[in-house]
């Protein structure tokens, strides 16, 4: 996963993929990597719409499509990707799947793409271009913060908090967070929830002594966890539901950056859990789903 040679930017032109941008930079810089800037043109064949950022994008193709495009994507970020190794790719098809195949191809180490938060009823929902990416990816894929009107952010990483289940998944979290904490300087938080409920009857709440054993046994695995991974970063354990008691972690600590497990599951249910899901929709901050 490291060091991180090659970034896939996904792009439709808006100001959302410019503001995914404006994360892409920093890790970079700091990297010296190779930022691929890739839009997807579908085809003839391919009709309706896409959504990627929360641009509705036509699909329809027409003669001067492509040449239109290719000069769009030539300007676009000239400015903010100056100074960086910067290749320009014009792809044609489904935009989901030519962002995954390209992130495979070249072996890349991230993605950044942006969410869309338009509205009251679309905040729920992640763009389906999006959704369909953290589905499929390979690699770790950087969303940026599923709110309707984002707030100007520095795009420096002072204080990443990583979110353990414990699973299989938490091994690659941990060493992903550490190495970007190690060479950013950044703070590094370990965040773990426990489900306070119990799943056969929703008005019953453990016992002290029952939620004392849960919270023990926790603690000696993430120990046992840090200590493989050579890491001593900081513990919050919490009852209660994964996504609500992670996203209040990231606001009450301002966090810069959130990173999550996706699974490492094929199929229908791909690597886009349903507590990643319900965490990237309500994050406060950037979410990287290792």
């Amino acid at each position: 996963m490291f060091p991180i040679s090659k970034i896939v930017l996904p792009v439709d032109f808006s100001e959302r993929a410019r503001q995914a941008a404006a994360f892409a930079v920093p890790v970079a810089e700091h990297f010296h990597s190779e930022v691929i800037v890739l839009h997807a043109l579908a085809t003839q064949y391919e009709f309706g719409s896409v959504e990627l950022g929360g641009a509705i994008v036509t699909t329809e193709f027409t003669s001067g499509h492509r040449e239109q495009a290719e000069k769009r994507l030539a300007e676009f970020l000239l400015k903010e990707l100056g100074n960086l190794n910067v290749r320009r790719l014009l792809v044609e098809g489904d935009p989901a799947r030519e962002i995954v195949e390209c992130a495979r191809r070249e072996q890349a180490s991230l993605i950044v793409i942006p969410t869309h938060g338009y509205g009251v009823f679309r905040r729920l929902l992640l763009g389906s271009v999006t959704a369909k990416v953290l589905h499929d990816a390979d690699c770790p894929v950087w969303t940026t913060a599923h709110v309707e009107k984002p707030e100007p952010r520095e795009t420096v990483l002072r204080r990443i908090l990583c979110a353990i289940d414990l699973g299989p998944a938490s091994a690659r979290s941990l060493e992903w967070s550490a190495r970007m904490a190690a060479d950013f300087g950044a703070q590094l938080t370990l965040v773990h929830a426990i489900v306070e409920l119990d799943p056969r009857n929703a008005g019953y709440h453990f016992s002290p002594e029952w939620r004392k054993h849960l919270v023990d046994a926790a603690e000696a695995e993430i120990f046992a966890l840090q200590k493989r991974a050579g890491t001593q970063a900081g513990v919050v354990i919490a009852l209660g539901s994964a996504a609500d008691m992670v996203c209040a972690e990231a606001r009450k600590a301002d966090t810069d950056l959130l990173v999550i497990g996706r699974g490492c599951e094929t199929g229908i249910l791909g690597r886009l859990t349903a507590d990643a899901y319900a965490i990237i929709r309500q994050s406060p901050c950037p979410v990287v789903s290792v």
